[in-house]
């Protein structure tokens, strides 16, 4: 008899609240037309940058050609001016410009997460305090900023990059989720967690946080496309370390060279498209999300759809 209330009671147990949010996630996403196009490029980036020594048909800082060849068949690309293959150095530049946008992205989301939230859940002077820090960052000049700190740092390595892209990023993110916060931070179900004597931490992390999840990912994918850009924006104009291989270095050397008059396009042409490429894989799951945490954009996706059908 006991064995079976027991056994009724495991069943009779709800499921955690970060397992239904992670399930209607998938499933929202497994019938979103940009969810599915922002996977199929952000696979193609992650196996290309996972098995780069297997793609790449040479090494790509192995001067082994004649300089500014045209495409053939050797190699696909034509070659630097310095005789290297265009297509192996994009294949290995793929592992920089990904680490960076991934971990850039990531880190400025846990600075929004712990910000934003901490903030409106605390309320009072924590909360005047922490908003007042995330304003101080948003009315910040980035661009200045982020030239000064790289330009002081300037050859260190991949790490400034992505501490300056962090140091610059996180505000915007800290204050949408804070403002999300604080429209939920009177629900019941935080007031039933509060009733019950839990830790402030563990309502955070246990019953807040799951609420919000299609945001947080969301915040993520947006700070992604910033890295993106602003990686490549700052090895561009040489504030990176030229000696490490990205598609943005790939881009400084290319205009160095003067590529597109010298009868290389495609020394330029080729890590511009991966990194628009790139940041559009992650804009196209940052709108997926964004139609997944917002009711007004997935019913205006089913009417257009309904419409469709109908025509």
């Amino acid at each position: 008899m006991a064995f079976r209330s027991a056994t009724v009671e495991t069943m009779a147990a709800p499921r955690p609240v970060w397992r239904g949010a992670v399930s209607r996630s998938l499933s929202l996403l497994a019938g979103n037309r940009k969810a599915a196009i922002g996977v199929f490029l952000m696979a193609m980036f992650v196996i290309t940058a996972v098995f780069a020594p297997l793609l790449a048909p040479h090494d790509p800082n192995a001067g082994i050609y004649l300089p500014l060849l045209q495409p053939a068949a050797d190699h696909w690309l034509g070659t630097t001016s310095d005789g290297k293959d265009i297509f192996s150095q994009l294949i290995w530049g793929t592992r920089q410009s990904l680490l960076i946008a991934i971990l850039a992205g990531l880190f400025a989301t846990i600075i929004s997460v712990l910000v934003g939230i901490t903030s409106a859940y605390l309320g009072g002077i924590a909360d005047h305090v922490l908003a007042l820090f995330t304003d101080i960052f948003l009315i910040l000049p980035a661009l200045p900023l982020m030239i000064i700190i790289a330009a002081y740092y300037r050859g260190s390595g991949v790490w400034i990059i992505i501490t300056v892209i962090v140091i610059t990023g996180w505000a915007y993110g800290a204050r949408q989720l804070r403002a999300q916060a604080l429209s939920i931070r009177g629900r019941d179900f935080l007031e039933s967690a509060r009733v019950r004597g839990e830790h402030s931490a563990y309502i955070i992390l246990f019953e807040l946080l799951p609420t919000m999840t299609s945001l947080i990912v969301a915040n993520f994918l947006g700070a992604a496309v910033y890295s993106v850009l602003t990686a490549a924006g700052l090895q561009f104009i040489g504030l990176g370390n030229t000696e490490e291989l990205s598609w943005g270095t790939m881009l400084y050397f290319a205009e160095n060279n003067e590529a597109l008059n010298s009868g290389a396009p495609l020394w330029a042409i080729g890590p511009g498209i991966c990194i628009a490429l790139l940041g559009a894989s992650f804009a196209l799951l940052n709108y997926a999300f964004d139609e997944m945490g917002n009711p007004a954009l997935r019913s205006a996706r089913r009417k257009r759809g309904r419409r469709a059908t109908h025509s």
